[in-house]
């Protein structure tokens, strides 16, 4: 076995466990799921064939993020269809539908409850809580069972989440008592986190030049869970008991849960040497001692809150004066929005091309262009709402690509923890938004909610200017390291550094050629390290 420092240190072994210095799970080959359910051959691990994420995987991704997250929409309403599972519920529990598409998540407030009022027999206050209680548990899995992909084996994590779901799911639908239902329901929240275990799994698989559209399609899967949730729910809401929109959930799940065991590899686990609970700790220290975490952090709040406010004070503008739209007509807004998804996976091609400083600095700058369009003309012509709806889409989903591509280059064993601290703020920022959003509207109007998301959008800016694109690791301030954008150069120039003196300081999202999927190349090693001893040293960032 070579030792060399660039060189792959994930190894082939059969019956016999030998672990890494930096205690992965790389050198097992597994056989079985759960030790008894037999893995395909083609989906065993085997690092002398890395597998090839190709189209028809990462689409299966998306795909399976979609259905799943139309479930949490079923609940709540938003994601894709896993995400959808929490969201099915929201247009069932009301006629005014306020959509709020980010990450995944579609908030929608319920003004008439009156499906699940009826069929329990309760008040309108009591149902109420039912999408609160699955937004909580959605919060609860994100901080507590996300970050488990750092720690076991992916395939095996997803198959329980998905089967954990479908049969709470089963539950969900034949239940009569409410109480039994809200407890279910926040159970789902918290199972319900599958898109974000796939998506440092696709940063893992993905090869490093194509990274970032790998993660755009899983994420164009996410919301397009998220709109189909809420239009499928609501139409059948009105034609059937809201019984039959969570029985069809089953069935997606089913088909989702087979996809997953015929399509799914088998990926080894990582940081073996670490407990569960050094694993949240790193995963805090992360959170405030890494700039870079920090300061995608307080941009994704910003961006989200600005963007969740625009969404959920949407249907006031629509259908007030001068519109005076119908619900349904304001439901047709989402077509617009979904377009805007559709486009993303081609802006992960360009991301890919660049250093992820300059995409995200793009698409901020067009985040503040659509806001400016809604502040001058969004309560005076549709038109301006149109444009305001397909290009803030379109920027938001740029911008969060961007910031999963840079973040993720921080550690490659550490992608689920880091994703973990992405979606929850995230979900921080949506939180902020709808209620921030919601007041700011109702007490002074839409143009002044226009000015609240510019000035958002702008102190996001503000925040990503203070470090360069090239801007080491420990450093809080700063442009050092220069400003080329490509992608290309930047590797040449680090290649040619590499071969002079090893100095390969990874503040980007940059690999040598030798970084194949699967691989792990010394910059891993020592951040693996790095992580082992989390729970033990102060942070040492400068």
């Amino acid at each position: 076995m070579s030792t060399s420092p660039t060189e792959t240190i994930v190894e082939p072994a059969r019956e016999v466990a030998v672990e890494s210095k930096d205690g992965s799970d790389m050198s097992i080959t597994h056989t079985m799921d759960f030790g008894f359910i037999p893995i395909p051959k083609r989906l065993r691990y085997d690092p002398e064939k890395p597998f090839h994420f190709g189209l028809l995987l990462n689409a299966s991704f998306g795909f399976a993020s979609t259905l799943l997250d139309w479930k949490r929409a079923h609940n709540v309403n938003d994601c894709s269809f896993i995400v959808a599972n929490l969201y099915y519920c929201q247009p069932l529990l009301s006629s005014s539908i306020l959509r709020v598409s980010n990450v995944g998540i579609t908030l929608i407030f319920a003004l008439l409850v009156v499906e699940f009022s009826h069929s329990f027999n309760v008040t309108y206050d009591e149902v109420s809580r039912i999408p609160t209680l699955v937004q909580a548990g959605y919060a609860i899995g994100l901080l507590l069972i996300s970050p488990l992909g750092d720690l076991v084996r992916r395939r095996q994590l997803v198959l329980l989440l998905v089967l954990m779901s479908m049969t709470l799911t089963i539950a969900l639908a034949i239940t009569s008592n409410l109480q039994v239902f809200e407890a279910i329901s926040f159970l789902i929240g918290a199972v319900t986190v599958t898109p974000q275990i796939l998506m440092p799994l696709a940063a893992d698989l993905a090869a490093p030049e194509r990274r970032a559209a790998a993660l755009s399609v899983v994420l164009s899967g996410l919301m397009l869970g998220v709109l189909i949730a809420r239009v499928l729910a609501g139409v059948i809401g009105n034609f059937a008991s809201w019984r039959i929109v969570y029985y069809m959930s089953i069935g997606v799940q089913c088909f989702v849960l087979a996809g997953a065991y015929l399509l799914l590899p088998d990926y080894p686990a990582k940081n073996r040497d670490l407990t569960y609970w050094q694993i949240l700790y790193s995963m805090a220290k992360y959170a405030v001692t890494e700039p870079l975490v920090v300061q995608t952090a307080l941009m994704n709040i910003a961006s989200s809150a600005c963007f969740t406010a625009f969404w959920v004070t949407l249907t006031f503008l629509l259908g007030g004066p001068p519109y005076y739209y119908s619900t349904l007509v304001i439901g047709l807004f989402g077509l617009v929005g979904m377009l805007g998804v559709l486009v993303g996976p081609f802006t992960g091609r360009l991301i890919d091309r660049l250093i992820p400083w300059y995409a995200t600095l793009v698409a901020t700058i067009l985040l503040l262009v659509f806001a400016a369009v809604q502040v001058a003309a969004g309560g005076i012509n549709v038109a301006a709402v149109i444009i305001a709806c397909f290009g803030m889409d379109v920027a938001r989903q740029m911008q969060q690509v961007s910031l999963s591509t840079a973040i993720f280059s921080i550690s490659a064993s550490a992608r689920a923890r880091l994703n973990a601290i992405l979606i929850l703020s995230l979900f921080i920022g949506q939180v902020m938004g709808t209620s921030v959003g919601t007041e700011v509207f109702v007490q002074h109007g839409w143009r002044a909610c226009a000015v609240l998301m510019m000035a958002l959008y702008g102190f996001g800016f503000c925040v990503l200017l203070l470090r360069g694109p090239h801007c080491p690791r420990s450093r809080w301030f700063g442009y050092e390291g220069g400003f080329e954008a490509r992608k290309k150069l930047v590797a040449d120039k680090v290649n040619e550094c590499v071969g002079d003196s090893q100095a390969g300081q990874n503040s980007l999202e940059v690999a040598p050629a030798s970084d194949t999927p699967g691989s792990i190349t010394r910059n891993d090693k020592e951040a693996n390290e790095v992580d082992r001893l989390a729970a033990k040293e102060p942070a040492t960032a400068v």
